[in-house]
């Protein structure tokens, strides 16, 4: 820590600081586990999930400012997606942070301990910074626990839960909103007059578990409003389509925090000197194919800037871009610079008066490793890189024999969990899918003929290749790997993402070193 801090001094001292009155206030609102969900992305012509949603306050942003098309995180796991967003880095280069809950060998010097972070960054340039509710990463990289602020409860993060057990529930609601206030009064308490602030917002009520029924009891999301909307690799189904609609509703519930929180710099008279983001760290728990996975509908998120005068009121941003464009472009908009290394790119120049898609990187990297560390047996990790361009998505499945989603039930083939250790036991089978009633329905159906494909889809071994064409395939649903017509196409990506691997020293091209310590700490044998 030493080190760390003399590191940071170093690097402070360099600090190109642009005048102080110029710096903006950042504002981040940052959802655990929702994907690309927000009624601003509904589309007349293709029917989806988006369509019955309602999110006034993602949408005022969006419409204000800037919304992404095609946004990704740099993988589809909490801490390592994380990772890449307070840094600007691929996951990869992130040490004991670039796999869920930090596996690390001890004794091991952890390289991610010397990064310094974008949040500590706005700090030294003279931010006051903070956040609320989920980090998933060491403290220092945010200034320490003291930038913490939960004093009035984390009750949103278990939103449907609180609320579907009260008696008054529009009561419940507002208290959990006056809660989400008071920690954010507590945090413009402690700023000194004037100061620029930096405030991430991470509830994680989108996370499971939650209460089942509750988008219907909650918020008036009526299940069967989502029939023919659904993801074709996913049943159409009333378990699969309440599922679905519980998971909006807590969507819902995170975006009536935003609104509460933009709200409140707006009667403080400073929105239009905020830079306001939303998104995600990554797509839908429980479901097959969402988090963990690489495609669209695990690592696709949600994502909008709101700043006046430096972007521009209803930019729709078509090319890909990844969260690790985030720090770089966050850290521009204060005049600063990171001493990371970053791989992510200033999106600020294509944002305003003038800018185009044109000037952008134009497509994004994503990859897993080790999720749940129980998954397969020795913990080893499931290792995939992706390239995700504005037309294919290419996918290398470093190792192929493994299962993608975790093994499945210890008992065999034969074994027969219960719907209620399905849906609410993630370690029961395939551990990289989150407990749900979705994934327990499907197990328990698993050996209908007219569901194999589905089966499959979401827990059957996969090749060591895939490349889908996204303008015939939008879903991910043909691999095109092995078809002689896309040869080039294939090479010519893997090339791509073999390089950018290999120019940043990727692990997993080093002898596997993801397979054995210090990333891989398996758990002693109960």
């Amino acid at each position: 820590m030493v080190l760390f801090r003399t590191l940071l001094l170093v690097f402070v001292i360099g600090i190109p600081v642009v005048g102080r009155a110029a710096q903006p206030n950042i504002l981040f609102l940052f959802a655990d586990d929702l994907g690309r969900y927000a009624s601003a992305y509904a589309e007349k012509d293709h029917p989806s999930p988006n369509d019955i949603v309602r999110t006034p306050a993602f949408d005022r942003i969006a419409r204000e400012g800037a919304i992404f098309q095609n946004a990704f995180v740099s993988a589809p796991s909490c801490t390592p997606s994380r990772s890449a967003v307070y840094t600007g880095r691929h996951f990869f280069r992130n040490g004991s942070s670039s796999q869920l809950h930090s596996p690390w060998q001890k004794g091991v010097p952890d390289p991610f301990e010397q990064v310094i972070g974008m949040p500590n960054t706005l700090a030294a340039g003279g931010y006051h910074i903070g956040w609320s509710h989920k980090w998933h990463l060491r403290e220092s990289l945010m200034g320490g626990k003291q930038n913490q602020y939960s004093a009035h409860g984390a009750a949103i993060n278990q939103f449907s839960q609180v609320v579907s057990k009260a008696d008054d529930k529009a009561a419940a609601k507002q208290k959990i909103l006056g809660d989400v206030r008071g920690n954010f009064q507590d945090f413009l308490d402690r700023r000194k007059p004037g100061q620029p602030f930096f405030y991430s917002f991470n509830s994680t009520n989108t996370h499971r578990p939650w209460t089942r029924g509750s988008g219907k009891q909650l918020w008036d999301l009526e299940p069967d409003q989502l029939k023919g909307k659904m993801p074709p690799f996913l049943t159409d189904n009333p378990t699969t389509r309440e599922d679905f609609a519980d998971y909006l509703g807590e969507a819902m519930a995170f975006d009536a925090a935003c609104a509460e929180l933009i709200g409140m710099v707006e009667k403080l008279g400073e929105l239009d000197n905020t830079l306001v983001v939303i998104s995600g760290d990554h797509g839908i728990p429980g479901f097959p194919r969402g988090k963990t996975n690489v495609t669209d509908f695990g690592a696709q998120v949600l994502l909008a800037f709101r700043w006046p005068g430096q972007i521009s009121a209803g930019r729709k941003v078509v090319s890909p871009v990844s969260l690790t464009d985030l720090a770089p472009t966050f850290l521009a908009a204060a005049g600063l610079k990171s001493a990371d290394d970053p791989n992510g790119s200033d999106l600020l120049p294509a944002l305003g008066a003038g800018g185009t898609d044109a000037g952008l990187r134009g497509w994004a990297l994503i990859g897993r490793e080790t999720h749940v560390g129980e998954a397969r047996e020795g913990g080893l990790p499931y290792p995939t890189r992706a390239l995700r361009t504005a037309d294919f998505l290419y996918v290398v499945n470093f190792k192929p024999d493994r299962w993608p989603e975790g093994m499945p039930p210890a008992g065999g083939a034969d074994s027969e969990p219960s719907f209620e250790a399905l849906a609410n036991n993630t370690r029961v089978a395939f551990a990289d899918i989150d407990s749900s009633p979705t994934k327990a329905w499907l197990f328990q159906n698993r050996n209908d003929p007219e569901l194999k494909s589905f089966v499959d889809f979401a827990w059957g071994k996969r090749p060591a290749e895939e490349l889908y064409d996204l303008k015939k395939d939008p879903d991910q649903m043909t691999n095109l790997a092995l078809d002689s017509e896309y040869a080039k196409t294939r090479e010519t990506l893997r090339k791509r993402l073999l390089t950018e691997l290999e120019t940043n020293h990727d692990p997993r091209l080093d002898g596997d070193a993801f397979d054995k310590p210090p990333y891989l700490v398996p758990s002693p044998r109960k």
